[in-house]
């Protein structure tokens, strides 16, 4: 991952790499081995109860390092640093042990429009003894040109079920279990570098507070779906809503101040 956040950085200076198409080859890591420790601290940052069991986003902690070795060469279309990452998509086919090992596969596809520039999706996947056990897709947004603002009113968020006090220093100690060390989840300096006014909690740190909310709720086969949408600044509070609808259970995440909405999902 530090390798990859070097390349990164030579990406920011201007005519160096870039290309007009996306990688065509897959990436794998085979034989991965749970580190239980890892594991338990991945569980206690997310809000998870510590047991053997992985969480639905855990190997998203294998696939995001072949990821960013993907989107982090010097022919790919966009510099990492400044893409949003918008939605992802996460399909678990059956729980997973600690004592299982994983191969990873982890590619990127379909280059498209998006009204405010331009998007592509990372697919993933995750396999025990050649059993497709896993599956993700991250949409990622490279803005370009002026990004229009959303049109229309915002509806009053639901009525909060929980209320979560999220520290200043959530971004680094998720980084600390994940790898991510993007700098704008680390501190209100390096955060401001890149246009925040404070550290932003990662995404997928929010999805996973979400799926640990919901415990008790989930089936051993599910998909959750979740659009990112304004960014969590550091230190917030938050309001975490949950209801069913037909044979799908929704969750959103707002602030509680503004009632501006972080994160919308839903469960199948």
């Amino acid at each position: 991952m530090l390798s990859a956040y070097a390349r990164a950085a030579v990406k920011l200076v201007p005519f160096v790499g870039g290309g007009d198409a996306l990688p065509e080859d897959e990436l794998t890591h085979t034989r991965i081995e749970v580190d239980r420790e890892r594991l338990t601290a991945y569980q206690k940052v997310c809000g998870f109860g510590v047991g053997d069991t992985l969480p639905a986003t855990y190997p998203h902690m294998f696939a995001f390092p072949l990821s960013m070795e993907l989107m982090t060469r010097l022919s790919f279309p966009f510099g990492v640093i400044g893409l949003v990452h918008i939605s992802n998509e996460i399909e678990q086919l059956r729980p997973i042990t600690a004592d299982e090992v994983l191969d990873v596969r982890v590619r990127t596809a379909d280059l498209r429009d998006h009204e405010r520039g331009r998007q592509f999706d990372v697919v993933a996947s995750a396999e025990v003894a050649g059993e497709t056990v896993w599956r993700s897709e991250s949409t990622y947004l490279r803005r370009e040109g002026g990004g229009g603002q959303a049109k229309g009113g915002r509806s009053e968020p639901p009525e909060a079920s929980a209320i979560w006090k999220i520290p200043g220093d959530q971004g680094r100690r998720y980084a600390g279990v994940s790898g991510d060390n993007n700098p704008i989840h680390l501190y209100p300096l390096t955060a401001r570098l890149f246009g925040f006014p404070k550290p932003i909690a990662h995404g997928m740190w929010v999805k996973a507070r979400c799926l640990a909310a919901l415990d008790g709720h989930l089936p051993d086969a599910f998909t959750v779906s979740v659009r990112f949408k304004l960014p969590v600044l550091l230190p917030s509070k938050a309001g975490f809503a949950t209801w069913t609808s037909g044979e799908q259970r929704e969750f959103t995440v707002h602030d509680t101040r503004s009632g501006k909405p972080h994160v919308s999902g839903s469960v199948t």
